[in-house]
């Protein structure tokens, strides 16, 4: 490739980033710092674990139900809903829990040899010690509601460990995003739904408020990424970015889920695969994701194949 091209096409890639101008890093992580000092929760203390687990009461908002809208749903009794959305939540959390995993992994070779001084290494240290708390928050979750501990598939748990091991710059920080992103949308609606179990409500509103940080620290990370990289590096990150994503979707609701609900696994698993509602969920979860790694160039060439995939476009 010439470089009158390679300059083409890093000048069309910066001007789709205009809406995303690069921040100074050292005055963000200052800001972040301040607003966890102010406004952080003790998941421990602030949950309140020993509360009685209402019978009626969904696991997560209905509507976010991966059955939800289809003829099983309308056939299910209102318990094997319940039943069913304490088990989908719990293995919504399993899948942040993973994922937390490997963002603790990224961020620590992210700052390991940086200046321990400079604002932003501190902030990423403040974010691994709130997803730690978010995971045991998580775990805890799901045991009130005496769900089992749900994991991603085996192939899916060993491919994670090597994107935990390998993955850096926009393709962590891009990643990071989806999960985070998706979670919010969900969990801002379970939050505000007084059809679901208060501890649902209570995880779901600190998840919310400590992540915005995380957003916006990655959203700011993969702007400063992005800038000086070539395109075959571009492509390569869409790509990554696209499998990430549709194997994130994949892992949200094990199918033990439906076993858990007294429902035929195989009848449910393909129910979910024809379900119009549940994707247009997904859709609406990823929407601001897909719309800002698209301003910043990192959607676009076959990743929109594995993106339509996942029901995300």
């Amino acid at each position: 490739m010439s470089t009158s091209t390679t300059s083409a096409a890093r000048s069309a890639a910066s001007t789709r980033s205009r809406a995303w101008p690069v921040t100074d890093r050292g005055q963000t992580a200052t800001r972040l710092l301040a607003s966890s000092a102010k406004k952080s929760y003790d998941p421990a203390v602030d949950v309140d674990w020993a509360a009685e687990v209402p019978d009626d009461l969904y696991g997560l908002s209905p509507e976010w139900s991966s059955l939800y809208g289809t003829s099983l749903w309308d056939r299910m009794t209102h318990q094997q809903r319940v039943t069913l959305t304490k088990h989908e939540v719990a293995s919504i959390s399993g899948a942040g829990i993973w994922f937390e995993m490997i963002l603790m992994q990224m961020l620590v070779r992210d700052m390991y040899g940086r200046d321990a001084t400079e604002p932003h290494f501190q902030f990423a240290l403040t974010e691994i010690a709130d997803e730690c708390r978010h995971s045991v928050m998580f775990a805890r979750g799901a045991a009130a509601f005496g769900c089992p501990s749900y994991r991603p598939q085996r192939l899916v748990l060993e491919l994670g460990r090597g994107f935990a091991a390998t993955a850096t710059g926009a393709v962590a920080y891009g990643g990071t995003l989806f999960v985070e992103e998706l979670l919010d949308v969900m969990q801002r609606d379970f939050m505000k739904d007084e059809r679901v179990q208060p501890i649902s409500r209570t995880i779901s509103k600190i998840h919310v408020l400590e992540e915005a940080r995380h957003i916006r620290f990655a959203r700011e990370e993969i702007v400063r990424r992005v800038q000086d990289i070539t395109p075959l590096q571009r492509a390569r990150v869409r790509a990554v970015l696209a499998a990430t994503a549709l194997t994130v979707v994949e892992s949200l609701v094990h199918p033990d889920v439906y076993a858990a609900a007294g429902l035929d696994v195989r009848e449910a698993r393909r129910a979910v695969r024809n379900n119009q509602h549940y994707h247009a969920q997904l859709r609406h979860g990823a929407s601001r994701t897909l719309s800002f790694l698209d301003d910043v160039g990192l959607v676009g060439g076959p990743s929109r194949v594995l993106l339509q995939r996942a029901h995300l476009v």
